[in-house]
C-alpha cells in the first residue's frame, strides 16, 4: 500500500498527504493524554508533501539561517536561473549568478554538492522508498549543508515517514515542555520517555506538538 494519498490544491501544486493519518490521531488520542486533547482542535488538517526529492532539500540549503521570507525572496530568484531546475541545470549555472541571486558562497557550494550527489547517483533516491529511515539519512547528512534535523524533515515532510522523532528540533522540546511539563526545562531523555506513548506515529504526534505552539501548519 502507498504511504500517502493525492489532494487538489490551488496554484497546481500537488499535495500528498498520509494515508496513515487517521489510524495515527487514533492510536495517539488512545495511549496519550496530551493527544486526546490537541488532535481535535486542528480538525483535517495533516503533514503535506509537494515537490520532488532534489528541490526539497535545495529548498532546505536555501533558507537556512535567514528568515522565512527571505529565503523565499532567494528561492524565486535562484529556481528562475535554469530553464528546468535539475540538479544537472544547476551544475551548469554560473557562480556569479547565484552570487546575483542572493547565494552566499557557503550555500553555493551546498547547494552543487547536492547536485553533485543527485546527478552522480550517490544518493539512491528511486530506492528510499524500502530503504529504513536511518540509511536514508546516513546518505543525506554526507551531502554538504545538510545535518540530521534537515534529513530527519526530509523523511516527514517528503517521504511521509510515520515514526520520526526529531530531538534535535526546539519547537519538539519546548512544546513537550510547555504541553507535558508545565514549562519546565526537558531533556532529550526526557522527550523519548514522552514518545514512548507516540511510536509507531511520533511524527504525527511532533506535528500536533508543534501546531500546539503554532496553529500555522508546518510545511518544507
Amino acid at each position: 500500500m502507498s504511504p500517502a494519498r493525492k489532494s487538489a490544491a490551488p496554484a497546481e501544486i500537488e499535495f500528498v498527504t498520509p494515508d496513515y493519518w487517521e489510524d495515527a490521531c487514533k492510536h495517539l488520542v488512545k495511549k496519550d493524554r496530551v493527544m486526546r486533547r490537541l488532535i481535535p482542535q486542528f480538525g483535517d488538517a495533516r503533514l503535506q508533501s509537494r515537490g520532488d526529492a532534489f528541490t526539497t532539500l535545495a529548498r532546505s540549503i536555501v533558507g537556512q539561517q535567514i528568515s522565512v521570507k527571505a529565503a523565499q525572496s532567494v528561492w524565486e530568484r535562484f529556481e528562475k536561473l535554469p530553464r528546468k531546475l535539475t540538479p544537472a541545470n544547476v551544475l551548469k549555472l554560473k557562480v556569479d549568478d547565484m552570487r546575483a541571486a542572493g547565494l552566499s558562497a557557503r550555500k553555493i557550494e551546498y547547494l552543487v554538492d547536492l547536485a553533485l550527489h543527485f546527478d552522480s547517483g550517490t544518493v539512491h533516491v528511486d530506492a528510499w522508498k524500502d530503504m529504513a529511515d536511518e540509511l536514508i539519512i546516513e546518505e543525506l547528512v554526507a551531502i554538504r549543508g545538510i545535518g540530521r534535523w534537515t534529513a530527519e524533515m526530509f523523511l516527514m515532510f517528503h517521504l511521509l515517514r510515520p515514526n520520526i522523532l526529531p530531538l534535535d528540533d526546539i519547537g519538539l522540546i519546548n512544546g513537550i515542555s510547555t504541553n507535558y511539563f508545565s514549562g519546565d526545562p526537558v531533556s532529550r531523555s526526557d522527550a523519548r520517555e514522552v514518545a514512548v506513548a507516540w511510536a509507531p506515529y511520533c511524527s504525527v504526534a511532533t506535528w500536533y506538538i508543534w501546531r500546539s505552539l503554532e496553529p500555522v501548519p508546518v510545511a518544507y
